[in-house]
């Protein structure tokens, strides 16, 4: 069993930076890879980003490649999303998931955080 917590939402300006955490309970994080989905009102939860349990290896969807970066720190059992030059179309509740294989999709997805809100202001 995981538990995920996600932190580090609020409310920012337009071409502004935040960045979001998980924290993972349990001894396994470090055999689980991870991903961030985000849900904006009135639309389906998307993809955002993932990376492997060792950290060596990275997806993006291409909404955010370039301005967001993930990455993982086994041993504080934490995932990071760095979110920056942000826009309002990023304004979303963004969730943490975590699951044995690449998680691209939600299907890929063990376990979920219960989600940190991102409101872009314009």
């Amino acid at each position: 069993q995981v538990q995920l917590v996600e932190s580090g939402g609020g409310l920012v300006q337009t071409g502004g930076s935040l960045r979001l955490s998980c924290a993972a309970s349990g001894r396994t994080f470090s055999s689980y890879a991870m991903g961030w989905f985000r849900q904006a009102p009135g639309k389906e939860r998307e993809f955002v980003a993932c990376i492997s349990w060792s950290g060596s290896t990275t997806y993006y969807a291409d909404s955010v490649k370039g301005r967001f970066t993930i990455s993982r720190d086994n041993a504080k059992n934490t995932v990071y999303l760095q979110m920056n030059s942000l826009k309002p179309e990023d304004t979303a509740v963004y969730y943490c998931a975590a699951g044995i294989t690449t998680i691209q999709l939600q299907r890929d997805a063990d376990y979920w955080g219960q989600g940190t809100q991102v409101t872009v202001s314009s």
